[in-house]
């Protein structure tokens, strides 16, 4: 079954446009869904596509991140292994060299959340929330979430969503520097577009060289950084918290910490 597909979208079909397709779960990825996006970057990265829009198929979610149901009952082998397709996942986005746009309508959350820190802008309909919520679930942000967040807010702002893991709707999240452009849910495919095609005139090459640089520059350390991130996420995986979110979750009830 298709979790993810892409099609050509644009004048000339020279924007790439990424469909997350779980509705019947807010788009929540489970490893099946990650394997198909990775290999839809993968295509798209050696094809001549300008520009990405990464898109959900339901206006409720853009995606509520990994699906916890799945990861209920699993060992821990399969859950690094589940761990290791996800990170990729998540690098096969950061690593386009075309400009990627995510476009965001409903909820972001957690691993939905990441995916679009992982593009390289963000346009939100009024209707969006984002967050970050794994500390409730006894956890930390595993796809860059404490990496990304900091480049895109204050450090005290991203500190205070990771540290709550509160909900952030739309408008705070605009006041916050966090969107290239907040819009109205029913023109929010036309103005992503319309973003696209002011970027997939111009020369290609120019664009991803930009894009490379401007990345380069400013995340020079961003292989240590992601291996920093990665080691801070491992230490939360073997403790007594994380398994109760996970069971608190799936028993829909309030978890009860230990720190343990």
């Amino acid at each position: 079954m298709a979790f993810a597909t892409w099609e050509r979208i644009g004048t000339n079909g020279t924007i790439g446009k990424i469909v997350l397709n779980r509705p019947e779960a807010r788009n929540a990825f489970n490893t099946e869904m990650g394997k198909q996006i990775i290999d839809i970057c993968q295509e798209i990265s050696k094809s001549d596509v300008r520009v990405v829009l990464l898109t959900s198929s339901s206006s409720k979610a853009f995606c509520s991140g990994a699906d916890l149901k799945e990861r209920n009952g699993i060992t821990e082998e399969e859950f690094h292994r589940h761990h290791e397709i996800f990170a990729e996942m998540f690098h096969a986005i950061a690593d386009l060299p075309q400009p990627v746009i995510a476009v965001v309508d409903g909820y972001a959350l957690a691993g939905g959340f990441e995916l679009a820190l992982n593009c390289d802008m963000i346009i939100a309909s009024q209707n969006a929330v984002f967050g970050l919520p794994e500390v409730t679930r006894g956890i930390m942000p595993g796809g860059g979430g404490s990496r990304l967040l900091q480049r895109r807010v204050a450090m005290h702002i991203a500190k205070e969503w990771l540290f709550t893991g509160k909900l952030v709707k739309a408008e705070e999240a605009n006041r916050a520097g966090l969107l290239n452009e907040l819009t109205d849910s029913s023109v929010l495919n036309s103005k992503a577009i319309e973003l696209a095609e002011s970027m997939a005139k111009n020369a290609p090459i120019a664009v991803q060289n930009c894009k490379s640089s401007v990345n380069d520059i400013h995340g020079r350390l961003d292989k240590e950084a992601r291996e920093i991130e990665d080691d801070y996420y491992s230490r939360c995986l073997n403790t007594e918290d994380r398994f109760e979110g996970i069971r608190a979750f799936v028993e829909k009830r309030p978890p009860v910490f230990s720190g343990r």
